[in-house]
């Protein structure tokens, strides 16, 4: 598997990023394995390949939960009660940041600004940002994601 994504961004001037993107949808993680053969099949050391999966916060080497939840915790959302958000994440899902609920579900975790300053407090899940947040819209998604 890794050599046909590797080959499909082989063109790139720069393909290692996109190579780890594609890899990570499939099992939410990189391994260790699969940082190997990327390495191998680009010619980099897995030092470089490891540095580079561990450096920016959505590739993972550890496995994460179906829902990823990230609490935006920039200056804006700080104010408007990002810290009251995520305590009921913690309360709800009986997880500390960095941390994946028992049943693989939800993984907790804090990121720097989503771009969404208009609607503080704002958190992702997944790739879908949502604000304006209070404990009855936060419920009402956990419910949501907990249902699919």
């Amino acid at each position: 598997m890794v050599t046909k994504v590797v080959e499909k961004f082989r063109t790139m001037k720069t393909p290692l990023l996109s190579i780890l993107k594609e890899l990570q949808k499939d099992q939410g993680y990189l391994t260790e394995e699969v940082l190997k053969e990327v390495a191998k099949e680009l010619g980099l050391s897995p030092a470089r390949v490891y540095g580079v999966a561990t450096f920016y916060s959505l590739f993972s080497v550890t496995p994460k939960g179906k829902y990823i939840i990230r609490v935006c915790e920039s200056a804006p959302c700080y104010i408007n009660g990002t810290m009251n958000i995520l305590e009921m994440l913690q309360d709800e899902l009986k997880v500390d940041v960095g941390e994946t609920t028992l049943d693989g579900l939800f993984t907790l975790e804090l990121t720097s600004c989503l771009g969404v300053c208009g609607v503080a407090p704002a958190i992702m899940v997944n790739e879908e940002v949502y604000g304006n947040l209070d404990r009855e819209k936060l419920s009402h998604l956990l419910s949501r994601c907990r249902g699919m």
